[in-house]
């Protein structure tokens, strides 16, 4: 399997230009068409973790797939470094298939895209916006609003997140006086300040040998919060996701409910949701038995659904 680093450039404006990598199956040939996959990473995630295993997997299967960085965040350009606009980020899958667009060997009516974790709520946010996504693919699947306003077991009133919404605005008028932006975790950046076990693999998977990257730190400026404690990645899911849907979740992932919620709330009639059973919201990061598994579910849906 060949992969290459490329830069797309992001038509929606900023200037920003996505840092990608671009996976070929084997015997490719470019003046065939092709099958594509774009994925999307988690939020605090990079390219080059648990987005970057599912693409070289699905390569693996047939499909070109493409891994990116998000603007602002990994190799990515962007100012302010690390901003998690989530409606930035939903862009973000739109400008990967305008790049897609471009290529002779894409087959456009076979154009698919999945994500994992917040990747994944984004995804289903640009497929209800861009029918050029003819299929959509989750795992353990995270809606951003819903988590910071409800909470990781749905369990806070959305009047109670206003404090934090604040906190996003306070930080944006820090900014713009001069002062630099706070930092607001996006998985726990220490051990000892994780609620749960769930959550402490999380700590370990972004701050430990497990998977820490470099260009990953696991936060976000904490100016994004104005702005994602009011995102709904599903809004109007009922009427505009149309497109096939699969949904890949942990057993005893916390997060659960989040897929759920977008079973249910998605107009499409073709939809699916896969349990993985042991798995938890994390254990589908790098778990090799766990992710070979969704793989085994992902490849043939994305290659009869588009």
């Amino acid at each position: 399997m060949e992969s290459k680093k490329i830069g797309i450039p992001n038509r929606n404006g900023n200037g920003i230009t996505l840092s990608a990598i671009i996976n070929y199956p084997d015997g490719f040939d470019a003046g065939k068409c092709y099958p594509v996959v774009v994925v999307s990473h988690p939020g605090g995630g990079v390219k080059e973790q648990t987005a970057g295993t599912y693409a070289r997997k699905l390569a693996e299967q047939g499909f070109v797939t493409i891994a990116y960085d998000a603007s602002y965040q990994g190799e990515s350009t962007g100012e302010p470094r690390q901003l998690e606009n989530p409606y930035v980020r939903t862009e973000d899958v739109s400008a990967v298939i305008d790049y897609l667009d471009t290529q002779p060997y894409v087959d456009r009516n076979k154009i698919g895209a999945m994500g994992i974790c917040a990747g994944a709520g984004y995804t289903a946010n640009a497929a209800i916006n861009d029918h050029r996504i003819k299929a959509v693919g989750t795992v353990s699947m995270v809606n951003i609003g819903q988590m910071f306003r409800n909470g990781w077991g749905n369990n806070i009133k959305d009047a109670d997140a206003i404090p934090v919404r604040d906190m996003g605005a306070d930080a944006r008028r820090a900014a713009a006086d001069g002062s630099k932006d706070g930092i607001f975790p996006l998985a726990p950046m220490r051990e000892e300040d994780a609620p749960n076990a769930e959550l402490r693999e999380a700590w370990e998977y972004y701050h430990t040998p497990r998977a820490q990257y470099p260009t990953a730190p696991g936060y976000m400026t904490t100016r994004s919060l104005d702005q994602i404690i009011t995102y709904d990645a599903y809004n109007k899911a009922e009427a505009f996701l149309t497109q096939p849907l699969l949904t890949v979740v942990g057993s005893q992932a916390g997060s659960k409910w989040m897929s759920d919620d977008l079973m249910q709330r998605a107009g499409t009639k073709d939809k699916r949701q896969y349990v993985v059973d042991g798995a938890n919201h994390m254990s589908m990061y790098d778990g090799e038995g766990y992710i070979n598994e969704a793989i085994g579910q992902l490849a043939p849906f994305f290659r009869s659904k588009m």
